[in-house]
């Protein structure tokens, strides 16, 4: 017997109802930064969407849950879609994150240099130039190594066309013991996954099914499909339900059981 091939998942993440996900976050958003500056490229802006509870930017990150709401309450990263009671965090907020997990573990700044505290303002301007330049990190032949570099002092700096550029838009040396920042993941035994391709089927788009990983080419979430798995079903049938190739189904599995293993302490 044929099924018929389902047109799109069941809502997932922070588009649970009675938390609408798109005016009323864009207007979180514009409270939290301020009204976005006609300057400014859509890249930078798309980066703002995305939506995530603590755990899914936890999972997504590769930095703890109790390590994000330590740092919310000191200021260090807050929140930028909601920073108050439920917090809710952005696609650009998971690069903040990994920046400043990675630059706080043991690596001497150069001459003493102190660590910058946020490190959003630096993200902003990399997606900025990346667009001028123009890169979409998000299209479906982006180069699958990370377009953003971090170096040991917290310097950021962008790869386009095969050159390095600080955000002076000035040619720069590959940075030594650098941080990618879109690639995996991996500090005190939590790994975050790739924030462009988590998997080869995988994608994560801020602007699509709240910055959910979802498989390409689809809105099919990961989340669903798992949701699906739990409840017994083969990959072969959700394959067949939402005419989606049995590789990117058990990708999205997989995605998920690494998502689901990320402590909430560490």
């Amino acid at each position: 017997m044929q099924t018929r091939a389902l047109k799109g998942p069941v809502a997932v993440g922070c588009g649970r109802p009675g938390f609408h996900s798109g005016a009323g976050l864009s207007r979180l958003r514009h409270t939290y930064y301020g009204i976005l500056s006609s300057m400014e490229a859509p890249l930078s802006v798309a980066a703002a969407d995305g939506c995530y509870e603590a755990a899914r930017a936890a999972a997504l990150s590769g930095v703890p849950k109790s390590t994000m709401y330590w740092w919310a309450r000191q200021g260090i990263v807050v929140p930028s879609v909601s920073p108050v009671q439920e917090k809710l965090w952005s696609y650009s907020d998971l690069m903040c994150l990994r920046i400043v997990s990675w630059l706080r573990h043991p690596k001497a700044a150069p001459h003493g240099a102190e660590l910058p505290a946020n490190p959003m303002s630096q993200v902003r301007r990399a997606l900025v130039l990346l667009e001028r330049r123009g890169l979409d990190l998000w299209a479906p032949d982006s180069p699958g190594h990370s377009p953003i570099l971090v170096d040991a002092a917290g310097a950021i700096f962008v790869r386009s066309d095969g050159e390095i550029l600080d955000l002076h838009e000035q040619p720069a040396l590959l940075p030594e013991g650098r941080l990618e920042l879109t690639m995996p993941f991996r500090q005190d035994g939590v790994e975050g996954p790739n924030l462009l391709r988590p998997r080869p089927h995988l994608r994560i788009v801020p602007a699509k099914v709240a910055g959910e990983p979802h498989i390409a080419d689809t809105r099919l979430t990961t989340q669903s499909v798992a949701a699906l798995a739990a409840r017994g079903f083969s990959s072969e049938r959700i394959a067949d339900m939402y005419a989606s190739p049995v590789e990117s189904i058990n990708e999205a599995i997989d995605l998920e059981r690494q998502l689901m293993a990320v402590p909430a302490i560490a």
